[in-house]
């Protein structure tokens, strides 16, 4: 069988005949698994080449291949000329009439290379430029199968570490090498060769020297993937994630609603003695992670979004504008709002209001001043 470079064994290829050549097709169609048409395709643009290249042709060179008949033609398309003054592309009517019986000035002719010249462009073609084809076929078939996990999570093993003060760290997926950048990682965690790790695919793109891939584990999609993961109910939509607030690393918060009244989503989530939330938090190392129940209501939610803190009241002070005013027990003011005000921000997200936490004695005090307010201004009328 004639060598396309993929063995060692069979260098002969200048003595190519068509059974061998459809042979190979077949054998590389099968072995890498791809389509024969594209395939053939893709050597009709190698035989193209290295045909105009011998011949000093531009557009005058046709190659026609047929694996169902087994046949492949070489052709030249010369215009018959009284005056040759471009043997690349004019012939003689002389030599024009031997191919073509009536050929007349300014006819196109068309001559058949013989097989043993078409063999020898076909070799050449296998040799200097299919190699490389094959090369792209494999590529954007990688491609295409990469494409197809965008949106997804992946396990990837961790490649190599190459700068960890820098975070350049590369994966391996399915086997190609993808950077994972330092800004995609999770804040404070730090990673090892051969770890294994799961990343959303974000998007594939098809660059020159092949597919790359764009991974994150540090976006709302990813904290979504994870539970679609490991969570029946989510991936088949009894449970639905209504909402995601993160700071990557730090703190994340999911807000769960059912498609069933006898199913709950929190519990769902959480799982029994809490392994299914247990096995999301460990692939989110340090960072924490709340469920929290939507509720239609936005007073609801935002008490709801508010956990662990206790809430006593939630007032709605504009809608249009979205603002809100909580009351908490003087206890619970630093567990609502949080360290550095990480929870209460990231109940403003999840739940898109502006939130001003107040404690009781914050409205008591407001109202005494109120009252303190009014009674001067009543002595102020009687003097």
């Amino acid at each position: 069988m004639p060598d396309f470079g993929f063995s060692k064994e069979n260098l002969a290829c200048y003595k190519m005949n068509k059974k061998d050549f459809f042979l190979a097709l077949r054998a590389i169609s099968e072995e890498k698994g791809m389509d024969i048409s594209y395939l053939i395709e893709k050597i009709k643009n190698a035989m193209l080449i290295v045909a105009r290249k011998e011949y000093n042709a531009t557009q005058n060179v046709f190659v026609e291949i047929d694996e169902k008949a087994e046949k492949f033609e070489v052709e030249i398309e010369k215009t018959v000329s009284d005056e040759i003054l471009d043997p690349a592309s004019e012939i003689s009517i002389a030599d024009a009439q031997k191919f073509l019986k009536h050929a007349k000035v300014g006819d196109f002719v068309r001559i058949k290379l013989d097989t043993k010249k078409v063999g020898r462009i076909a070799a050449q073609g296998a040799k200097q430029v299919i190699k490389q084809g094959i090369r792209e076929i494999e590529r954007d078939k990688t491609f295409f199968e990469l494409k197809k996990k965008e949106g997804q999570i992946l396990t990837a093993s961790v490649f190599q570490v190459t700068d960890p003060a820098k975070g350049f760290v590369t994966i391996d997926i399915d086997g190609v090498a993808v950077i994972l950048p330092k800004s995609e990682q999770l804040l404070g965690q730090t990673l090892s060769e051969g770890d294994m790790i799961k990343v959303y695919v974000s998007e594939v793109l098809n660059a020159d020297k092949g597919p790359k891939i764009m991974v994150s584990r540090t976006g709302t999609d990813f904290i979504e993937k994870l539970f679609e993961l490991e969570i029946p109910e989510v991936a088949d939509s009894t449970v639905e994630i209504v909402a995601v607030a993160r700071e990557a690393g730090i703190r994340t918060k999911v807000a769960v609603a059912s498609n069933n009244e006898n199913v709950d989503p929190v519990g769902t989530c959480i799982g029994q003695r809490g392994m299914r939330i247990n096995r999301i938090v460990s692939e989110l190392g340090s960072e924490k992670l709340d469920v929290v129940r939507y509720e239609k209501e936005p007073a609801d939610f935002i008490k709801s979004a508010l956990l662990p803190a206790t809430v006593i009241e939630v007032k709605i002070i504009d809608e249009e504008s979205k603002e809100c005013e909580v009351i908490v027990p003087d206890d619970q003011i630093s567990l609502a709002i949080g360290h550095k005000g990480q929870n209460v921000r990231l109940v403003a997200k999840l739940t898109g209001y502006k939130i001003n936490v107040k404690t009781k004695d914050d409205l008591i005090n407001k109202l005494e001043d109120k009252i303190d307010r009014v009674e001067e201004s009543e002595v102020e009328k009687q003097s």
